[in-house]
């Protein structure tokens, strides 16, 4: 499979992970006054708060969203100290978003560690992810610039928005592209938008520029989630914190599955509805995802059919287009370190396997 004309075809995972790596050890230093503003932000009265906060905080994440709003920052020329605390903000709320959609999905990993639900229970992991909302949206009210807090405000509405959607669907083999799209838009590009959004708010920029940093994250989000959703059919739980099939057993039907469900013959996606009708009824027994394992839960078959029409092959060629489509939103600024490193994040997220 060629790629865009975006990616040198020379460059490879490991190559690209290299790259990136010098770029986040470029950056270590604000990375690290990060991590400490956001340890300052889950001390709270209640102990459960800062246990959690820990646990998920020091549970290996990549940090690629506070990452955007430094480089997006440094992109438009702003270094200052303003860019830490806003970087740690959009961090505590994609921690928000975490522990709330390991409760909505009852997930019982996250990144190869118990859920913060599986330890503290459901009640405790939704309180604690409403104060860690309260804290970010403090620290941006804080920072004073209202253009910000309305980016960030408009994120959250679309970030919720983009999960009722995906609920509406579960287990649906009518689930068309559009409505698969509208979701992702929402729960995986929105907040990597609004990440270079607010990061390029700091600094001098014009609102060509704004919309093109914003596009740059708008087109990583979907590619990235395009990736997640093609490893999915191959996740271990050692490698990628999940047992593969995760997304059936919650009822997620996302694009290899959408496109095999368009090519395949009758019977073939009437054996598709019947698992996905028995994985429904094993989530509600079970409050909200397949057990994994079921005996009624033939996914190995699901997945050859996927390999036979193309459906994680056709994916990853969507998702490296939508890189191609973000480095193109950049080209127009000026060639440096922030520029390079953004270039790295995006082609990594589609060539990783993790």
């Amino acid at each position: 499979m060629s790629r865009p004309q975006a990616f040198d075809q020379n460059e490879t995972a490991s190559s690209l992970e290299e790259s990136l790596g010098r770029a986040f050890a470029r950056i270590a230093p604000p990375m690290q006054l990060v991590e400490v503003a956001l340890k300052d932000t889950v001390d709270a009265r209640a102990q459960v708060i800062g246990e959690l906060g820990d646990h998920i905080l020091s549970s290996g994440g990549k940090r690629l969203r506070p990452a955007l709003v430094l480089l997006a920052a440094e992109l438009v020329g702003y270094t200052g100290p303003r860019r830490i605390e806003l970087a740690a903000a959009l961090e505590l709320l994609h921690t928000a978003t975490l522990v709330h959609d390991d409760v909505v999905d009852l997930a019982g990993h996250r990144r190869g560690r118990p859920s913060a639900n599986a330890i503290w229970g459901n009640r405790r992991a939704v309180l604690a992810g409403d104060f860690f909302y309260a804290r970010a949206s403090s620290m941006l009210i804080a920072d004073g610039n209202l253009e910000i807090v309305e980016s960030y405000s408009r994120t959250i509405g679309l970030l919720a928005e983009g999960e009722l959607l995906q609920l509406e669907r579960s287990f649906d083999v009518d689930i068309t592209e559009t409505h698969y799209y509208d979701v992702i838009e929402r729960k995986s590009a929105a907040l990597l938008s609004a990440c270079c959004e607010i990061g390029c708010l700091l600094g001098e920029v014009t609102r060509t520029e704004r919309n093109r940093i914003c596009e740059y994250g708008r087109q990583l989000g979907i590619a990235f989630q395009l990736k997640d959703d093609c490893l999915d059919y191959d996740a271990e739980l050692e490698v990628m914190g999940k047992q593969p099939f995760a997304d059936l057993r919650e009822g997620k039907i996302t694009l290899p599955l959408i496109l095999t469900l368009k090519r395949c013959r009758t019977a073939e996606r009437d054996h598709v509805s019947s698992v996905l009708k028995s994985a429904s009824r094993l989530a509600d027994e079970h409050g909200g995802s397949a057990p994994a394992g079921a005996a009624e839960l033939e996914f190995g078959p699901i997945s050859e059919l996927i390999a036979t029409y193309r459906g994680l092959e056709d994916t990853q060629r969507r998702a490296e287009e939508h890189v191609a489509k973000a480095l193109e939103a950049i080209a127009p600024f000026p060639d440096g370190p922030a520029k390079e490193a953004l270039s790295a994040s995006a082609k990594f997220s589609v060539l990783r396997d993790r």
